[in-house]
């Protein structure tokens, strides 16, 4: 047991009520601050302490962290970027964002960072908390990628690449040899359905990794049982990810998805 507290900005999704659950099981408070727009309105009955921000509000989150004690901070979660365009910036987040060069996701988290550093306040690894979700490596369907799926693999990680060094997205779908989606701003479940349209549901890989140079600390590409589901609906039939840089959640029931819909999942040991 430990009498350390844990600050959380908390997005959407299911890794910030996850992270409150193995803190309060080790022990740990957590301090969170929310987004009405994005995160579980749940999530407030897991913390020690709660605030609900709206986007921008910079001088207010830090003042949080700061009122609650806390040293160390989690980002988790999923943040809807078209809706977080129409942010109405405090003083501090609208000085921050005027002397960046670059508006990309992760040049706005590192600015963000770097921020609460200056304040005393660490980033931390949401996998510190949950080790467990980190994407493996190998096969892991029962399907194994055709010979065209692997082509389009090898293919796809170099666009890959070269688009992350761009702060481009984090996935991009690829059909014999063809770029057909790339993820942008609209996020990877977009960029499947949209794919799907494209191909009429012919198949189509998927690949997912982080940029080039990324701060794992946050943002971290994120997969699961919602993602094969998007894809069986969608037609698409392989998903290559990045094992280093990519969290997985219930894999197990996604393994199971996936060879039920007949989806070739492995993991990479690198982009």
């Amino acid at each position: 047991m430990t009498d350390e507290k844990i600050g959380l900005i908390a997005g959407g999704g299911p890794l910030p009520l996850l992270i409150t659950e193995k803190s309060a099981h080790s022990g740990r408070n957590v301090a969170a601050v929310g987004f009405t727009s994005d995160t579980d309105p749940e999530l407030p009955k897991h913390c020690a302490s709660f605030a609900w921000l709206k986007m921008g509000q910079l001088s207010k989150l830090i003042n949080f962290f700061h009122e609650n004690k806390v040293q160390k901070v989690i980002l988790a979660g999923t943040i809807n970027k078209p809706r977080a365009l129409n942010i109405r910036p405090d003083f501090r987040a609208a000085r921050l964002l005027w002397n960046m060069d670059k508006k990309g996701d992760d040049a706005i988290l590192r600015a963000l960072a770097g921020e609460l550093e200056k304040e005393g306040i660490e980033i931390v690894s949401c996998l510190d908390i949950v080790p467990e979700i980190k994407a493996p490596e190998g096969q892991l369907t029962a399907k194994r990628p055709g010979k065209e799926e692997k082509k389009d693999i090898q293919y796809g990680r170099e666009a890959l690449r070269l688009l992350g060094g761009l702060d481009i997205g984090q996935s991009i779908v690829v059909h014999e040899q063809m770029i057909v989606a790339v993820e942008a701003i609209e996020g990877t479940n977009a960029c499947i359905l949209r794919a799907g349209e494209l191909l009429d549901k012919r198949g189509g890989t998927i690949i997912k990794g982080a940029k080039p140079g990324q701060d794992l600390r946050f943002d971290q590409p994120a997969l699961g049982p919602q993602t094969i589901e998007i894809m069986h609906e969608s037609g698409l039939t392989c998903l290559a990810f990045c094992a280093r840089t990519c969290i997985f959640f219930h894999p197990e029931k996604s393994v199971r998805l996936a060879d039920k819909y007949g989806i070739s999942i492995i993991g990479l040991p690198g982009i």
